[in-house]
């Protein structure tokens, strides 16, 4: 069975659905809050242009989700699965955000966690690759079981790699 790269998956806070070009405005307006990239190596995306070429690797990674707030049915974020690599059993999850209004709470692992245990059906190991200096996400993705393996050079910059096994999500 191929791996689906993008379902609709609910939660109790969110759901996940793939990105649609519709979905512009709406996504713009969370990601235009400067403090959402703020630990991030590209902050340009805070900006009208930055964020047209974020959308549109989006668009055309086939891979893309908008967070719905479940109570509200706004648009709250994002997030993707992408390199697919199914001889060494994985998948990357990344490019996540979220309205800062959402940061803190069960929003972010509630995301991860229906993409991952939707990756689990396929593969054996999820991958996040995040900038040395998003001290947020590391520790966010922390949080949820995810441990530093290493790291790997994306475009020329170093990334650092942060792993996990269905055995860690489930925890003891």
């Amino acid at each position: 069975m191929p791996f689906e790269l993008q379902p609709t998956l609910t939660g109790e806070l969110i759901e996940l659905r793939p990105l649609r070009a519709e979905d512009h405005a709406a996504l713009y307006a969370v990601a235009s809050d400067p403090l959402v990239w703020e630990q991030h190596p590209a902050k340009e995306r805070a900006g009208v242009e930055g964020f047209r070429r974020f959308f549109e690797e989006a668009m055309a990674s086939g891979g893309a989700f908008a967070a719905i707030d479940r109570s509200t049915g706004k648009v709250i974020g994002s997030s993707r699965f992408f390199g697919y690599d199914e001889a060494a059993s994985e998948v990357e999850i990344g490019w996540t955000f979220l309205a800062r209004a959402y940061w803190g709470g069960r929003y972010n692992g509630e995301m991860k966690r229906l993409m991952m245990h939707h990756a689990f059906r396929f593969v054996t190991r999820v991958v996040f690759l995040i900038a040395p200096t998003n001290i947020r996400s590391q520790t966010a993705i922390q949080r949820i079981g995810a441990v530093r393996n290493g790291s790997r050079h994306v475009r020329g910059t170093e990334h650092y790699l942060f792993e996990i096994t269905p055995a860690a999500l489930e925890g003891p």
